[in-house]
């Protein structure tokens, strides 16, 4: 039986004038928390952040694609293998995909949804038919199903996944076989403050313009605010390890999430804003028990003051401290990195709940050795 473990990620952010994820007027994404008007990213912002993130260590084949275009991506794969003609790859990937019985979108060749799925497992489909391309585009469209109908494909799609699939899931209503439960769940970020909606008003000027012409060529308004985000998420070993099917990949994959996590950033506006930030504080918790979100710490919003930060810090170390007396948990593994003072009292604080602050490739270290001690990987 495979032991239940969950590494909670909790982070502060301090992200300066920026609109990071936007709503259907264009403004930075709110919500109300404690009574009180907060910044908020959602969490489907943050995760293809990191998804996009997770390129910077892996190399494409190792991740996965989501997109509507599934059979041009097998078509495309195809022609380059085999040599065969466009239109013929296009046939011989769509006769391929019909047995699965995926729900055709109105553009000719699209699904009805996007499938998220591995670059090494559309490969492994081209296998499948690669060798016998050209045989296979000779035949009629009858013939052509008929030839295919037996493959293996479903079977591609079940087995090998990739990392960001393992981590964040997959979920085709249609075809419940191909189903794969989310390893990991984020939370919406939410500043640790109240906060108030801002507009930058902005006017450009026509270069060519005439000595008379003094109005300017286009003006708007950018919603915008500030905030300092306390951002959550956390990852069930116990899942990626069924997804993956092996306690190295598992722990890997772990790696890659918390790495990408830490460092990445929503892109709205980011021309405009130049928002991005590193984390003020990264704190990591090994548990055995259940996911803990420590957004409590925040029901009374931050008041503003010597720094916002600080008293943020504040905030989350005595909700840990005082969340763990009370329920009586003893958690596996706990590490922090901050980049407050060491003078500081929060970085006392700080120390008693999470230890000694570490430098950010420590807490990865120690998450690695901690993990791999309670799953007994060598």
């Amino acid at each position: 039986m495979i032991r239940r473990l969950f590494v909670d990620v909790h982070i502060l952010q301090t992200v300066p004038p920026a609109n990071l994820n936007r709503d259907d007027n264009g403004n930075p994404k709110e919500a109300y928390f404690g009574g009180k008007r907060r910044s908020r990213v959602s969490s489907q912002a943050w995760k293809r952040a990191t998804r996009m993130h997770f390129a910077e260590r892996c190399g494409p084949q190792d991740l996965a694609t989501r997109t509507k275009r599934i059979a041009g991506q097998l078509a495309k794969r195809l022609q380059a293998r085999s040599g065969i003609a466009a239109q013929d790859a296009e046939r011989i990937a769509g006769a391929v995909l019909k047995p699965m019985g995926i729900t055709a979108g109105k553009k000719a060749g699209d699904t009805a949804y996007l499938l998220f799925f591995g670059r090494r497992q559309l490969e492994n489909i081209v296998d499948l038919v690669a060798d016998d391309a050209v045989d296979l585009a000779a035949l009629d469209d009858e013939a052509l199903d008929k030839a295919v109908s037996g493959l293996p494909v479903r079977e591609q799609l079940q087995h090998g996944h990739p990392a960001d699939v393992a981590l964040f899931g997959r979920m085709v209503a249609d075809i419940p076989g191909l189903n794969v439960d989310a390893a990991t769940q984020v939370a919406h970020a939410i500043s640790t403050h109240a906060t108030e909606l801002e507009f930058d008003y902005y006017t450009a000027v026509d270069d060519e313009n005439t000595a008379d012409e003094t109005g300017a060529g286009m003006i708007g308004t950018i919603g915008f605010n500030s905030a300092t985000l306390y951002r959550y998420a956390t990852v069930g070993v116990h899942q990626l390890q069924e997804n993956l099917g092996e306690d190295k990949a598992a722990l890997e994959a772990v790696d890659l999430f918390v790495d990408s996590f830490s460092r990445s950033m929503p892109t709205g506006y980011a021309n405009s804003f130049a928002h991005r930030t590193r984390p003020s504080l990264v704190a990591v918790v090994v548990r055995a028990d259940q996911p803990v979100n420590l957004v409590s710490a925040y029901e009374r919003p931050v008041p503003v003051g010597d720094g916002v930060v600080c008293t943020s810090a504040l905030r989350l170390a005595g909700e840990y401290l005082t969340a763990t007396r009370q329920w009586g948990d003893v958690p596996l593994y706990a590490a922090v990195c901050h980049t407050l003072g060491d003078a500081d009292p929060e970085a006392a604080e700080l120390a008693e709940a999470f230890g000694v602050n570490k430098t950010f490739s420590q807490l990865l270290e120690g998450l690695q050795a901690a993990l791999s001690s309670a799953l007994d990987v060598n």
